[in-house]
């Protein structure tokens, strides 16, 4: 059974909100239960509103925020950040087909590495390459109307890299495989490593080629993903996906290690001149 697609994909200050509203009952010394019940509200309310599973209206923050005994500056900037936490995003013109809230953190990154040892990410791929995969990858009999629809949202994912306002930096390592892995064919797999060179001249993106030589390393268990932000007080985020859906890894503890091991695939990986070569003497081939 296709699992129901969400409604809601909670943005970076979202989840900063949510996590002011945690921080705040915290020092207060009450729990959510007794939270729930000056308001009126079920438990459940008040823990997805500090998780930031739900939106969380200025009205109902106001409100959780005199009981907290919150007062100015700080309650002028939570108040502020609840008005602001839901700007509309380029996603939401989307969401009858994406099915995680990761493009709405990946939007607000200022840095984003991607270890990717099977295919080129999404924010590089060409419209035919990325057909090819949303059709591989078709297990539920979608249509085709309905695969059309996510590669324009793919499409339009894409923009961030060129945006004139704080764009991230993007930092992709190949596995050499996927240089030599022919999806859609050798036109469109030709196509997609001259876009691979394109973008590697714009100074907010570099990749890395990963040669097979190098053995053994860090990332064999798998892809991932980690989103970085500017703001100091939101953590970084790890993101992998699968067959087993998506995971966000935000401890500390798990996020380090992802960090670790992308640095070390960096030092691993040719650098970004050589991997350019690299991928130039694929697509002529």
């Amino acid at each position: 059974m296709t699992p129901p697609k969400p409604t809601y994909a909670p943005s970076v200050r979202a989840r900063r909100l949510a996590r002011w509203l945690r921080d705040f009952r915290r020092r207060s010394g009450l729990s959510q239960d007794a939270v729930a019940a000056r308001l009126g509200w079920s438990q459940g309310k008040v823990g997805h509103l500090e998780s930031g599973r739900n939106k969380a209206a200025p009205h109902d923050v106001a409100l959780m925020l005199d009981i907290y005994g919150v007062v100015t500056p700080e309650r002028e900037m939570v108040l502020e950040l609840a008005e602001r936490a839901e700007q509309r995003g380029w996603w939401t013109d989307y969401i009858d087909v994406l099915s995680s809230p990761y493009v709405a953190l990946e939007d607000e990154a200022s840095t984003i590495g991607d270890w990717t040892p099977q295919v080129v990410p999404g924010l590089l791929q060409t419209p035919d390459y990325a057909r090819a995969l949303l059709t591989a990858w078709n297990l539920d009999s979608t249509s085709d109307r309905e695969i059309e629809r996510r590669l324009q949202a793919r499409m339009a994912r894409q923009t961030i890299i060129t945006r004139t306002e704080a764009p991230p930096s993007l930092h992709v390592i190949l596995d050499e495989s996927v240089l030599a892995r022919q999806i859609g064919g050798p036109e469109v797999q030709r196509d997609q490593m001259h876009r691979l060179v394109r973008e590697a001249r714009r100074p907010n993106v570099t990749i890395q080629v990963l040669p097979t030589s190098a053995g053994a390393h860090d990332g064999l268990e798998g892809g991932f993903i980690l989103l970085r932000f500017a703001e100091p007080t939101d953590p970084d985020v790890a993101y992998t996906e699968g067959f087993h859906g998506a995971t966000y890894l935000e401890t500390p503890h798990l996020v380090s290690r992802c960090n670790v091991a992308f640095g070390r695939l960096c030092e691993l990986a040719l650098s970004p001149q050589k991997s350019a070569s690299l991928i130039r003497a694929a697509a002529e081939q």
